[in-house]
């Protein structure tokens, strides 16, 4: 869950900057559908969502299994499997290496 301290942002994918975009998938280099949750919106509406925790926001980005997909597959940052290419994932490595939230995300995965 969120930590407190941290605002939540809910916000559609596409609507994320590039550099957000990327830092998202590097965390999520085997695909968003997988790791979506479901919530309760303020009004009672059920929400599926990818959350994303930064240094100072824990994101929810809305995304139904069936978008979650499709974001991945009309990538090109993704490969055929949904699994994100070496080559872009080494380049988001190196780009983003001194983000605390990026790097406290992916190195759950290489342990």
């Amino acid at each position: 869950m969120a930590p407190v301290n941290k605002p939540r942002v809910i916000k559609d994918y596409n609507k994320l900057d590039k550099d957000l975009q990327e830092q998202i998938k590097l965390v999520y280099a085997d695909g968003f559908a997988d790791n979506l949750i479901h919530f309760f919106d303020k009004n009672g509406i059920k929400v599926t969502a990818l959350p994303f925790e930064t240094e100072d926001k824990y994101y929810m980005l809305r995304m139904t299994e069936n978008e979650a997909v499709q974001i991945v597959d009309e990538d090109d940052d993704y490969d055929d499997d949904g699994f994100l290419k070496d080559n872009v994932k080494q380049d988001y490595e190196d780009k983003y290496a001194d983000l605390d939230h990026v790097a406290d995300q992916i190195s759950d995965d290489e342990d």
